[in-house]
């Protein structure tokens, strides 16, 4: 109950310490007394570090540390005991004791330095090194003769080592305290009357050694006096103290000091042996003392990072059983035999490409167990990448973006952390750091051309390629991954094409006509899968190439199929006819057949040729003009009809062609060749041409009838 009481009382203070004076930022400190059980909260740590609970999931707080005392809840963020905590095996005879730890937080990346005082609780009682002490008194000393006795040895520190002792009543001896320079307390059994061999020859005494902690712990040796009657001098020491440096790593049996005590007795009761007094284990293990020569030698390696000072009693004893005891102290040079210990405490990868500049990736703690200047540590980044290592604290290092990054120029950083010390010869010591960095939607898909050009030939199948267009995304994984859609085009161009999302292959959707459509554009888009989405656009314009799948159209002459004619018996004129006069010489403009082509270029390209007349030397057509002319004069043998036939060809592959028919009569003049037409009709023509000539006859008789009608009104006008 008195502990509990007792790591109440200091753990209250120390609480209100830590929430009142941090001593300085990212610090936080905490003191606990020793020895609490496993689970004992230590403090409130995502509190005073500013951290709500509802953060404390996102910001993933956690622990370093080389060996964890401690542990931290996940969900309220307080600190507990995780081992038992015992000061005197932690921390020794140290003054001070406590745990330091790096606390880790994300999100960003951070981290806290956390130091954890351990106080003292008096959990060790005061111990001798042998169980009974053996004096030799001769019987002729004079009363107030002092004899040192053995010093108790406490383990704990503070109040909780401070030793009072006690000695059992007895009317020969009392107990007198020397207090020595480092305020150590040397008993001392102090003759009080003359002794008498002969009456007593030993006595048996208790010594009592009693700490000043609460409650109070003792430890007791018996103090046994053999009365003797030759030996009168004690061993003196020529000092009190003996102090010497040495330095570490020193090969074992190297002389440390020594030590020199002189008995005035002679043979036997002089002679002086050395022997530890009550000391450690730990310091028998590291040095030995030779008992006749007092000699103070190394037994194991010295190790200045371990302890830097050791401070022991030496005894000296005489042959006849007289002691006297001295103190060395031994002072431990440090020598730059430890390299730079170099610990990543946290590395943030990947990290995303578009971290602003000064972004946290790793969390290094860089300690050098030398002290001085060999403990002093400078460390450094080699490699090219776009970090830099700032100093957050003592031995606590933040590496940080210096500039912006590109995962598009380097998905990886590897980098090589140099810690090197100022001892001489310098040691150092190196880690490798590899940064991934995580790609960002922040490139736009980019077409390999910004304008494409197809050609396809009219009449295509429906479903045939066009063309392939390829956008290509510079980011990975979905956001590299690309997809096309049309996104416009000129007037009407979307029903005509296709593109298939995943390749970007453009498709006909229908066949093109090249007498419809000459060419239009559409325009594609290429669009990646990040968030938000980037995306492009091409224009991808098609030419539809001509084929000859149009034969040339006659215009002039018509057809001959009229298509007015109806009923049967009916009389029907040529659809076309020219009248030549007899005496048209050669060269002589007939008519002109006029022929149009809806093809393009050389599927236009018309020709025309004579293939059938009455007389083939009296006509010839002009190849490329269709002009129908005479090839000699005409003469009265030609026959008064004539009837001419023309080819026009287009030049495509293969070659389109059409035929004019085109009738002539040999007359001087309309009248005359009515007749001719007459005769033609009546001599079973064709029905279209006799309609024709029909027609004609009638407007005629009809302009003659109104003229008659115009001249005989206008007669009659004139008489009145």
């Amino acid at each position: 109950r008195r502990r509990r009481a007792f790591g109440r009382a200091v753990l209250l203070p120390a609480l209100l310490l830590v929430l009142c004076c941090r001593a300085a930022a990212e610090r936080i400190r905490y003191a606990i007394p020793e020895e609490l059980g496993r689970g004992s909260l230590v403090g409130p740590l995502a509190r005073d570090l500013g951290l709500s609970p509802a953060e404390l999931p996102a910001r993933k707080l956690r622990l370093s540390a080389e060996k964890q005392y401690f542990t931290v809840s996940g969900e309220s963020g307080n600190l507990y005991v995780s081992e038992r905590l015992d000061r005197e095996e932690m921390c020794g005879e140290s003054a001070s004791c406590s745990v330091g730890f790096e606390v880790l937080v994300q999100n960003p990346l951070n981290v806290f330095h956390v130091e954890v005082a351990i106080q003292d609780v008096n959990d060790n009682a005061p111990t001798f090194s042998k169980a009974a002490l053996h004096l030799e008194i001769n019987e002729f000393s004079s009363p107030g003769t002092r004899f040192p006795l053995e010093m108790a040895r406490d383990a704990d520190v503070g109040s909780n080592s401070l030793l009072t002792y006690q000695l059992t009543a007895n009317p020969s001896f009392t107990l007198a305290i020397k207090e020595g320079t480092d305020g150590k307390k040397q008993p001392e059994l102090v003759l009080e009357r003359e002794l008498d061999r002969e009456k007593q020859s030993s006595f048996e005494l208790v010594l009592t050694a009693v700490d000043g902690g609460d409650p109070v712990r003792s430890g007791t040796v018996q103090v046994r006096v053999n009365v003797t009657d030759a030996n009168d001098n004690a061993p003196v020491f020529s000092k009190s103290v003996y102090e010497a440096r040495v330095r570490e790593n020193v090969p074992s049996g190297s002389l440390v000091v020594r030590v020199r005590a002189t008995d005035a007795d002679a043979g036997s009761n002089g002679r002086v042996s050395y022997s530890f007094g009550n000391v450690p284990d730990g310091v028998r293990a590291l040095f030995r003392v030779e008992s006749d020569s007092g000699e103070l030698r190394t037994a194991g390696p010295l190790d200045f990072e371990e302890k830097s000072k050791y401070s022991f009693g030496l005894e000296a004893r005489d042959g006849g059983g007289l002691t006297s005891h001295c103190e060395v102290q031994i002072d431990i040079s440090d020598e730059n035999d430890n390299a730079p210990e170099i610990t990543v405490l946290s590395v943030s990868s990947p990290v995303p490409e578009d971290a602003p500049a000064g972004t946290v990736v790793a969390l290094l703690k860089v300690r050098d167990r030398d002290s001085g200047e060999n403990g002093q540590v400078w460390c450094e980044l080699s490699g090219e990448a776009p970090l830099s290592m700032v100093s957050s604290s003592v031995g606590s290092y933040k590496v940080v973006t210096a500039s912006a990054l590109d995962r598009e120029q380097a998905s990886e950083h590897r980098v090589t952390v140099v810690a090197r010390d100022r001892g001489s010869p310098s040691l150092s010591s190196r880690a490798s750091l590899v940064l991934e960095v995580s790609d960002v939607n922040d490139n736009a898909p980019v077409f390999e051309e910004a304008a494409y050009s197809a050609y396809v030939a009219e009449n295509n199948a429906a479903g045939a390629p066009v063309v392939r267009v390829r956008a290509r995304d510079a980011d990975a994984g979905a956001n590299g991954r690309v997809s096309y859609w049309l996104a416009g085009g000129s007037a009407g161009a979307a029903p005509y094409v296709s593109v298939e999302a995943q390749s970007g292959a453009v498709y006909a959707q229908r066949s093109f006509d090249y007498e419809q459509c000459r060419e239009f554009a559409v325009a594609v888009r290429a669009q990646d899968g990040g968030a938000p989405a980037r995306s492009s656009t091409a224009t991808v314009r098609v030419f539809v190439l001509d084929r000859n799948d149009n034969a040339p159209r006659v215009l002039w002459p018509a057809s001959e199929a009229a298509p007015g004619a109806s009923g049967s018996g009916a009389a029907s004129l040529p659809a076309a006819f020219e009248v030549v006069p007899r005496s048209a010489e050669a060269g002589y403009l007939v008519a002109k057949v006029v022929a149009v082509d809806a093809d393009a270029g050389r599927n236009a390209w018309l020709s025309y040729e004579l293939v059938q007349a009455s007389e083939p030397a009296l006509f010839r057509v002009g190849l490329h003009s269709g002009e129908v002319r005479t090839a000699r004069a005409v003469s009265e043998r030609d026959a008064a009809k004539q009837r001419v036939v023309a080819v026009v060809k287009d030049q495509g592959q293969p070659a389109l062609s059409a035929t004019a028919t085109l009738h002539v009569v040999l007359a001087e003049s309309l009248q005359e060749a009515l007749p001719e037409l007459s005769e033609r009709a009546a001599g079973g023509d064709s029905p279209a041409e006799l309609q024709f000539y029909l027609v004609l006859a009638l407007a005629l008789l009809s302009a003659l009838f109104l003229l008659s009608v115009a001249l005989a009104v206008l007669a009659r006008l004139r008489r009145a």
